[in-house]
């Protein structure tokens, strides 16, 4: 499939490079990066912003055609983030009862004394945001 860059899809849109970009941040346009930076975007996007346009021309809000869009998308992300977020950290507990458990006094105290206290507040603070 065609790939076009920013410049290119500003000349087949009418829009400037920064309206694009602006959408882009937005989420309202989907760019893949190239390993150089540059930004590539499918030729679907040209239809997508002539979309954009004409939902604009009918008084819509960037923020009512981000939902025409993807109506439930960003609420589904959100929630898995959490989820897997709430996952890890219950392995991750779950992993470091289980070192602990298999170490000598010695060995702890060695261990607790590498773990900062910054760092275990901000592990009990999150494992509380997330039990919430």
């Amino acid at each position: 499939m065609e790939k076009l860059k920013i410049g290119e899809i500003a000349a087949a849109t009418g829009v400037t490079k920064r309206t694009i970009d602006y959408y882009t941040n937005l989420g309202l346009l989907i760019v893949e990066r190239s390993a150089s930076n540059y930004r590539y975007y499918d030729k679907s996007m040209i239809e997508r912003i002539h979309w954009i346009e004409e939902q604009k021309k009918l008084g819509k809000c960037l923020d009512e055609i981000h939902a025409l869009i993807e109506p439930t998308k960003v609420v589904h992300e959100e929630e898995i983030d959490i989820q897997d977020i709430r996952l890890q950290m219950r392995k991750l507990e779950h992993d470091v009862t289980l070192l602990m458990e298999n170490l000598d006094d010695n060995e702890r105290q060695k261990l607790r004394k590498k773990v900062s206290p910054e760092s275990v507040a901000l592990m009990q603070s999150l494992l509380l945001i997330l039990n919430n």
